[in-house]
Order: structure tokens, then sequence, then C-alpha cells
């Protein structure tokens, strides 16, 4: 029989945990569909302009083609969120609270801020009137909606309470169906973005409310039908490819309609990304402080901390194009919220764990 002493069993070394290969180079593959997409939008000009035109219904701005990649994007995702889990929130709610005290509270009205700040004020000798107003509705979005599938790797690599942060995200994706669109309507009209309250309610029905009910449908036939092991082991990673796959085609379609965009302002893009990055490190670190000022356990403050400076970006690509339409510039700065999202966050995951020695000096 083989032992192991404490001493030796101190001294092993575990791999550091890594992203998968398309999580770890996510902004490459972005960088690549927006090569591809620019370049399609400029030399098939016609295509993409007919593309741009499949609506469900005339003057809606729901692409047609967009919207079922999106769907196939979103589905996967919500199957891995277990309402279950719900329960144990009871045994050490603070974490919880901190978290949705920022999605819901700061980030969405401290993103309000930075893009009036910024692009009506700030960068306003390079950004005209109309389109500061675009970036700044396009940024609350951005804002307004808690990140969902990208939870799980920030907690993977951060070493975070997988069941905790199944209780965040199920709880969060709750309260985004009531609370996304009033808070959207309220902070886009702050911004004097006029937004209609069908469209943005439509929104979040067919991009939250459906694909989360057909995620919990099929989740809980499977899971009695099959087991939670196979679930987990064999069905969600077959799906990984058709995420995969939707994601990176939703992207060079989105760039492919804002090739215009990019090309004849790009400087936008680099103005864009100032609010963005600012907000990521501002609600993480706020959110990270208050956990260890509220003796939070470090396996639930730090990945309770990326999920309150995370983007639902999925959701938001897909609302601004809903209401502001795909080439728009409200669509632009959530695409550029794509490119800044994931090295910014994986910044945010080494200064957690490198800070895990401080962080519970507090707790001891």
């Amino acid at each position: 029989m083989l032992r192991v002493t404490q001493t030796e069993s101190m001294s092993i070394q575990f791999p550091p945990k890594r992203l998968a290969f398309f999580e770890r180079y996510l902004t490459v593959w972005v960088f690549l569909c927006m090569v591809v997409g620019v370049a399609f939008g400029k030399y098939a000009p016609q295509f993409t302009a007919d593309l741009s035109k499949l609506e469900f219904v005339q003057g809606s701005h729901v692409n047609a083609p967009i919207a079922v990649l999106i769907w196939l994007m979103i589905y996967p995702m919500m199957l891995k969120v277990d309402f279950t889990a719900l329960g144990g929130i009871a045994k050490k709610p603070k974490g919880l609270f901190v978290t949705l005290f920022i999605n819901w509270l700061v980030k969405p009205f401290s993103m309000a801020f930075l893009g009036w700040l910024f692009m009506e004020h700030i960068f306003r000798a390079w950004i005209s009137p109309e389109l500061a107003k675009e970036y700044t509705a396009g940024l609350i979005i951005l804002a307004a909606a808690p990140c969902t599938a990208m939870v799980f790797v920030w907690s993977y690599l951060t070493d975070g309470d997988p069941v905790y942060t199944l209780v965040q995200v199920a709880v969060n994706d709750l309260i985004m169906l009531v609370a996304f669109a009033p808070i959207v309507m309220f902070l886009c009209g702050v911004a004097n973005v006029v937004v209609p309250a069908k469209v943005l309610i439509t929104s979040v029905v067919v991009f939250i409310v459906i694909p989360l009910a057909a995620g919990w449908l099929t989740r809980t036939v499977l899971l009695e039908s099959h087991g939670k092991d196979w679930f987990e082991k064999n069905f969600l990673p077959k799906l990984q490819p058709v995420t995969i796959f939707a994601l990176l085609m939703t992207l060079v379609l989105i760039f492919a309609f804002q090739a215009e965009n990019l090309t004849t302002r790009w400087l936008a893009v680099l103005l864009l990304a100032v609010p963005i990055v600012i907000q990521v490190y501002f609600n993480s670190t706020l959110a990270y402080l208050l956990m260890r000022k509220l003796r939070v356990p470090h396996n639930v403050a730090a990945p309770g901390a990326l999920i309150g400076a995370s983007n639902f970006f999925e959701l938001a690509v897909a609302v601004a194009i809903t209401l502001f339409g795909a080439g728009s510039g409200a669509a632009l700065a959530t695409v550029v919220g794509v490119l800044v999202e994931v090295p910014v966050m994986l910044s945010v995951c080494k200064i957690c764990n490198q800070s895990r020695g401080w962080y519970q000096k507090k707790l001891n």
C-alpha cells in the first residue's frame, strides 16, 4: 500500500489550473473573427446587407441568423444552471449579497456614469454627440447583464466553491428576468436614449426566459433518465463544439455588419475599451474588499468578485442589436466588451490567487 506522509503531501506540486484551449485563446479567436468579418463586410457588401435584413419581424432589429446562433450559444450555458443548489444560500449568504449589490446597484450605474463621463465629455472631441449616446447605451446594456457562462471558468481558476458559484449564477438569472429591462430602460433614459419597452422585454424573453426554461427542462429530464455522471461527462461536452461554432460565427456576422464602423471608427474601439477596463477593475476590487471586510471565505469571495465584474456579453450583444441594429454604435460597444473581457478577467483571476494569503489573514 502506498502511503503519503503529511510532509510529503505538502510537497506535492499539483499542475496549475489552466483554461481550455479555446477559452485560453479567446482573444485570438475574436481577433481572427474580426478580421474575417470585416473582410467579409468589405468585399461582399451586398451579401452582408442582405443578411442584415433577415429579421423575424420587419423593423424589429432582431436579425434571424444572429438570433439562431445566440440561441445555440445560450442554451448549453443554461443547461449548467442548477436551481436545486439554491438551498445552500442559507448557510453563507454574505458573499451572495455582496455580489448582488455589485451586480445590480453598483455596476450598471457606475458604467452609466463612466459612459457619460468618457463618451460625452472626455472623448467628445473624437465622438459625435449622437454616437456618444449610442456608445453610452451599449456600455449600459453590457454592464446590466451579469456574467453567466464564463463564471464557471473564473470560479475554477480561483479554486472557487462550485456549489456557491451555481447559486450565484442561478439567483442572478432569476433577478435578471425582472431587473434587466427596467434598469436598462431607466439608465438609457438618463442617457437621453429612447428604449422601446416592448422590444427590450421581448429580447429578454427570447434570449433569457425561453433558453433558461429549455435548459432547465432538458437538464431535469436527462438527469432523471441518465444520471448526473452521464449528463456532465457525456452530454455537456458534446455541446461544447456547438457553443464554440455559434460564438465564432456570431462574431463573424457582427463584425461583418460592423465593418464600416470598425474601419472608419477604429479609434472608437480603443476609446470604448477605457471605461470597460476601468469598470472591471473597480467592481472586482470593491467586491473583493467588501467580502474581506465581511470575512467571507476566499473560495466564495474570489469568484464572487469576478462575477460582479464580468458581463453576459452574449445577451448584451443580442439586446444592443435588437434595440439599435447590428451596425449601431451600441452594438459596437458590446462587441468591444467581448474583446476586452477575457484578458482583463484573467488578470483579475491572477490577482485574486496571488493575494489569497493576504486575504486570509483577515479571517484568522
